[in-house]
């Protein structure tokens, strides 16, 4: 386990609409905003066609090659992510999605594009006080979340 301790900051209420595509609307506003790192929860509704990462195809295969899964028809969908920025110091969002419809559910990652049906309510904390970041690890090909300095120490 690695951790660092970080504080919070400013709390954002945000409402996205018809057609945005959520991790780029969020990614934009916290460049806007200077957020760095975030926590946050959404619900809404996504769109027919919105695209989710289900798993990876194999387990041990690296790097690793994820598999889709393609919402077919409107999705109610609740979700929890995170925000730290990549080696670039760009915000990269990390949100997993639980999308249902009728007495099914799809849970997955909404980085290959989940795009907003109608509306979609987010509540985002800003992370203050951290150096954390997301790094591309060389054997799984994922940037992972590398928490450093900050307030706290950084634990291993």
């Amino acid at each position: 386990m690695k951790s660092a301790q970080a504080g919070d900051g400013r709390l954002f209420v945000i409402r996205l609409e018809q057609g945005e595509v959520i991790h780029e609307a969020i990614e934009a506003f916290c460049r806007r905003e200077g957020i760095g790192a975030a926590v946050l929860s959404v619900v809404g509704g996504a769109e027919d066609g919105s695209r989710l990462v289900v798993g990876p195809a194999d387990g041990n295969e690296r790097p690793v090659r994820p598999m889709t899964a393609v919402l077919r028809g409107v999705h109610e969908v609740t979700g929890t992510g995170t925000v730290f920025p990549d080696e670039a110091g760009n915000p990269l969002l990390h949100l997993h999605l639980a999308c249902g419809r009728g007495e099914s559910t799809v849970t997955g990652c909404a980085r290959e594009g989940v795009t907003v049906w109608q509306v979609l309510e987010v509540v985002l904390r800003e992370i203050t006080g951290t150096d954390s970041a997301r790094l591309v690890d060389a054997d799984t090909g994922f940037a992972l979340l590398v928490p450093r300095g900050g307030v706290g120490k950084l634990t291993r």
